[in-house]
């Protein structure tokens, strides 16, 4: 088989090719930390007939625990026990039987100071979601790869770019000075599909960066070089699916390593099957183990192998690029059993991470179930901190494209009420829409006032708010049907030659160059607000089309109102008196704008104001 080897060189942590014996083709992880929390280590080893032969080692403070050999004689899985004083350096582990030998130097290496403490992200962070294909284009030498027959074709809607981590690193001045504190790239994980891998979703390879992006140095430097500018990296993470071309599937370690014996047999979408008391066991295997498509294979992950290597491969990535936290994507299409390990065992190595799980639904017992601390009729439990807030988001995008008038807010308001059900509800992600949604802006009608509602109540709203890449350029796309083409279009000036850099501002329309100065105005005065990071919500029912909350702590209280009406209204403030008394008024924290609160406040047409409130006399 091609001898295909990578290693770590001590101190810098870059991978590199390493001469070893033919006999090993993976060896995954490639490598490890000592001083881990977690003291075992499970080692996939795959190679040609691998299996004949028996693993041994000697370096003090490392055993083996034991040997697995499965139904393909091509792997052997090892199990390693580290000492918790373990010292990093080369551990030569050889293989011998049946007259043949083999041999690996299997590195471990010292962990950053501080990297089990990290912080993950919080409601202090605003996120900045990127599809780095379709972002910027640092290095077009790598745009097409040789033995990748996914090319560049920039004139096809779902063909591959040419956008790169290089062009993410070049451009992370920008996402500073927007006021973004993290950066949310879709996969970068080798996606070597025959076309439409430009997403990422269907990784063929999950250890390896795709070189039509760079590679895992790349990475790595994206995330140092996002440190210096105070930004963090979230990766985004599939569980449940790999890519058809994936190497494991010309050689899968079990007969059951793919759900349904690796036959395609589609999921229905059933999303409250594993949470209903009354559902069928049919209808719950087939959500948790149907493919999304013939291309996606759905990874069994009540293997202990699977569920093992799904969790380490996780751990690897968050200790080897430094990140801030993950999103993982179709998180409810997993394996609950599974799910429980997996959230446990990294909260247990990283107990200040953040991890994000996408839980496409609309209902909030829904999306609760999966929360940690959540406490579930059946018992189940999962240590997830945070889950994207579809409820909240549908609820809002739907109040704003409302065009019959009415009180389009109450949806909303009724939604967040159910705030309880969430263990943590500030640690939720609240967005206006992402990479598989259309855009808000074309959703508001290309309404410019709806669009500052959306990106105020994103803002103010007791979450962790994340903005889609063009959004703060009001980026359009198709809202009648599923187009991921139109939700995906490349950002203006991320290529050479590009008519209209949005980087710059150059070319960009009024009201674009307007939307832009006013999503950088909002995010970085949010940045140093502690009463919106993690401060009380204390929110009125709409009335005629208007809305009304308060974020306030302590020292500070802060007043959102919306007024959705195509005319001036008007609003007797006496009815927030348990918030403004001895208020005598604000000033719009975005304008300058004085507002006095003793009596009416009279409303714009189609107005959003963040006022912040003058303290009663003799208050902080």
């Amino acid at each position: 088989m091609k001898h295909i080897l990578a290693c770590i060189l001590l101190g810098t942590a870059s991978l590199a090719a390493h001469a070893q014996s033919p006999a090993i083709a993976h060896m995954e992880p490639p490598f490890w930390w000592a001083g881990m929390q977690d003291q075992k280590l499970q080692l996939m080893v795959h190679g040609e007939r691998i299996a004949d032969l028996e693993p041994s080692l000697s370096y003090p403070g490392v055993r083996i625990a034991s040997v697995s050999r499965v139904q393909s004689r091509n792997y052997l899985f090892i199990d390693l026990v580290l000492d918790k004083k373990v010292r990093p350096g080369d551990i030569e582990i050889a293989f011998s039987g049946a007259g043949r030998t083999a041999s690996y130097t299997y590195r471990l290496l010292a962990r950053d100071p501080g990297s089990r403490e990290r912080q993950g992200f919080s409601s202090k962070d605003a996120i900045y979601q990127v599809m780095p294909d379709r972002f910027a284009n640092g290095d077009p030498s790598n745009d097409s790869v040789e033995g990748m027959p996914d090319k560049l074709d920039r004139k096809g809607g779902l063909g591959r770019h040419g956008g790169d981590i290089k062009g993410m690193i070049d451009r992370l001045g920008y996402v500073k000075d927007m006021g973004f504190t993290q950066l949310w790239p879709t996969p970068l994980v080798e996606n070597n599909s025959r076309a439409f891998s430009y997403h990422g979703y269907a990784a063929t390879d999950l250890y390896k960066i795709d070189p039509r992006y760079g590679s895992n140095d790349d990475f790595r430097r994206l995330s140092k070089e996002a440190g210096k500018q105070g930004i963090g990296i979230i990766q985004d993470v599939v569980l449940s699916h790999i890519g058809s071309n994936h190497w494991w599937m010309k050689d899968l370690p079990t007969a059951d390593w793919i759900n349904y014996g690796n036959k395609f047999t589609p999921t229905h979408h059933n999303h409250t099957a594993v949470q209903d008391p009354y559902a069928s066991k049919e209808d719950a295997d087939n959500f948790t183990r149907g493919w999304f498509v013939q291309s996606m294979p759905d990874l069994n992950q009540s293997n202990a192998f699977v569920a093992n290597y799904l969790i380490q491969n996780n751990i690897w990535w968050i200790e080897y690029a430094g990140l801030s936290g993950l999103r993982i994507d179709t998180f409810g299409y997993s394996d609950p059993a599974f799910l429980t390990q997996y959230t446990k065992r990294l909260m247990d190595e990283y107990p200040k991470l953040n991890l994000v799980g996408e839980e496409w639904n609309t209902k909030v017992p829904v999306v609760a179930y999966w929360q940690r601390g959540k406490v579930n009729h059946d018992g189940y439990r999962a240590y997830t901190p945070s889950l994207m807030d579809f409820p909240v988001a549908e609820a809002m995008r739907n109040a704003l494209a409302d065009t019959k008038g009415g009180n389009v807010f109450n949806d909303v308001y009724e939604t967040l009420s159910l705030d309880y059900l969430y263990p943590e509800p500030g640690n939720l992600v609240l967005f206006a829409d992402n990479h598989d949604m259309s855009r808000i802006y074309s959703v508001v009608g290309e309404d410019f006032d709806k669009y500052r509602m959306s990106m105020i109540f994103m803002m103010t709203a007791p979450r962790i708010p994340q903005f889609y890449t063009g959004d703060e350029i009001l980026m359009t796309s198709e809202t009648k049907e599923r187009n991921d083409a139109t939700y995906r279009t490349p950002f203006p000036g991320g290529w050479a030659g590009d008519r209209v850099d949005a980087f710059s501002g150059k070319g960009l329309k009024v009201k674009e160059r307007a939307a832009q100065d006013f999503v950088r105005k909002l995010a970085n005065w949010r940045k140093d607000q502690p009463v919106i990071h993690d401060g009380k919500m204390m929110h009125y029912a709409p009335r005629d089309n208007t809305w009304v909350y308060f974020r306030y702590n302590d020292n500070k209280k802060v007043m959102v109102v919306f007024n959705n009406n195509s005319k001036e209204m008007t609003l007797d403030t006496e009815r927030f008196r348990e918030m403004l008394d001895g208020v005598a008024g604000g000033t719009d924290a975005l304008t300058g704008q004085a507002y006095d609160l003793r009596g009416k406040l009279r409303l714009p047409a189609r107005a959003a104001l963040v006022l912040e409130l003058q303290q009663p006399q003799g208050q902080p």
